[in-house]
């Protein structure tokens, strides 16, 4: 749906209204009370618009739906509420705001286990979120594993689906990636009976993020396309400049910059910066990292890419010495490192000329030729009277540690994370 070219509010509530009434599921919990029944067209287009990423709108219909709750019988549509504004509020950087939602959900899962005559899965599922939103990221899946059991029991598929891929991003949060896996093998095999199209989206990209942090490169970029056909189709856009991002580092690290740049300017330019802050920044870090084209030798430390620009990305295999040695001298250029410093720091040991002297030459030539291009003058690393320095008047730039995986989300909630 063109939100610019949308009907009037009023009839998109009454013709919400007229859906609903139309789901058996929720006739039988259909409100008879007028203002709660408002409210649950409030809420029905407050997802509607957060899905097409006008986050000014959904805001205000979440907070009109939340007005015309009602507890207890309302607890899990509040969580939800709750949980849809933290996102809101975390991606355009509203800490404030956030913050208070958090505890109000917090209270609530206190408030309510004792009304509760049994605790379901639905419950352990929200205990859990509030878990995550409070970086305890233990006790989340702890919950959300017993979400995940009380779901198989109650038989609810959906909420099998949302604990496991809760359990994925748990478990990618905790850095355990080869668990995150399995759980999305497992989430993927219950997707293709549910048909649930947004959460393939979002389990895709996580799936991708995950390959890309195992550096499965090319394997990621197939689960990149994936996430966006299936948003695509579902026309939910919230994600859309996410998935550009999170491609766009992956084919950074591949050494692909230009294409990078382009994905990172697509995502640049077509995003709301008004409730997109977080992303904003992300994207911006991003193109200041590789965009500029004096840059002669691009070295990422971590995930051990290094990119000169007439070779592009070299290969060093298994050269970790090399490696070692390359940053050591990169890191401070114009400074000179003679054999006893290159024993002590490279192969922490004292200098002994009989084995260090041919160890030392042997892997600055090799260096050397890995990096030097082709019948040019050596520009790279050079040799004095004190030692081995690396060149001051080339441009070298050390990549700057991936921001999307430093930069936390406030409450540790991502916008694709389903409700």
């Amino acid at each position: 749906m063109d939100i610019t070219q949308s009907p009037s509010v009023e009839s998109l509530m009454r013709r919400t209204v007229v859906d609903l009434e139309k789901d058996d599921k929720f006739l039988a919990h259909l409100p008879t009370d007028s203002s709660r029944l408002e409210g649950q067209g409030h809420y029905r287009l407050a997802k509607i618009f957060y899905d097409k990423a006008d986050f000014e709108k959904a805001e205000e219909h979440f907070l009109e739906a939340l007005k015309r709750t009602e507890l207890p019988q309302d607890a899990y549509v509040i969580f939800k509420v709750y949980g849809f504004l933290i996102r809101i509020y975390s991606e355009s950087l509203n800490e404030v705001e956030a913050n208070k939602y958090i505890q109000l959900s917090s209270d609530l899962i206190e408030k309510i286990v004792g009304e509760l005559p049994s605790l379901s899965g639905e419950y352990f599922y929200n205990a859990a979120l509030v878990n995550t939103y409070k970086g305890d990221f233990n006790g989340a899946h702890k919950n959300f594993n017993q979400a995940y059991r009380k779901a198989q029991m109650e038989n609810d598929p959906e909420l099998m689906a949302k604990s496991l891929y809760a359990l994925a991003t748990n478990s990618y949060q905790l850095k355990n990636f080869a668990e995150s896996l399995v759980y999305l093998n497992q989430l993927n095999e219950l997707l293709n009976i549910l048909k649930k199209g947004y959460l393939k989206g979002s389990m895709h990209l996580l799936w991708a993020n995950t390959l890309r942090e195992l550096g499965e490169l090319s394997q990621c970029l197939t689960h990149y396309d994936l996430a966006m056909k299936f948003l695509h189709t579902k026309r939910c856009w919230n994600m859309h400049n996410y998935v550009l991002l999170n491609k766009g580092i992956a084919l950074k690290k591949m050494g692909e910059f230009a294409k990078a740049l382009l994905l990172f300017g697509i995502a640049q330019n077509s995003l709301d910066d008004d409730y997109f802050k977080r992303l904003e920044e992300l994207v911006r870090s991003e193109v200041d990292d590789v965009n500029d084209s004096s840059v002669d030798l691009y070295l990422d430390r971590h995930n051990r890419v290094i990119h000169e620009k007439n070779l592009g990305v070299i290969d060093f295999k298994h050269r970790f010495v090399l490696l070692e040695i390359l940053f050591l001298l990169a890191q401070t250029p114009g400074t000179y490192y003679n054999k006893e410093d290159l024993a002590k720091m490279i192969w922490k040991d004292e200098y002994n000329p009989l084995i260090h002297d041919k160890l030392i030459y042997t892997s600055i030539s090799r260096l050397r030729k890995l990096i030097e291009p082709k019948g040019v003058k050596r520009q790279y690393i050079l040799r004095g009277k004190d030692g081995y320095t690396f060149n001051p008047r080339v441009n070298a730039r050390f990549h700057k540690e991936n921001e999307v995986n430093k930069q936390k989300n406030i409450g540790n909630i991502e916008i694709s994370s389903p409700l």
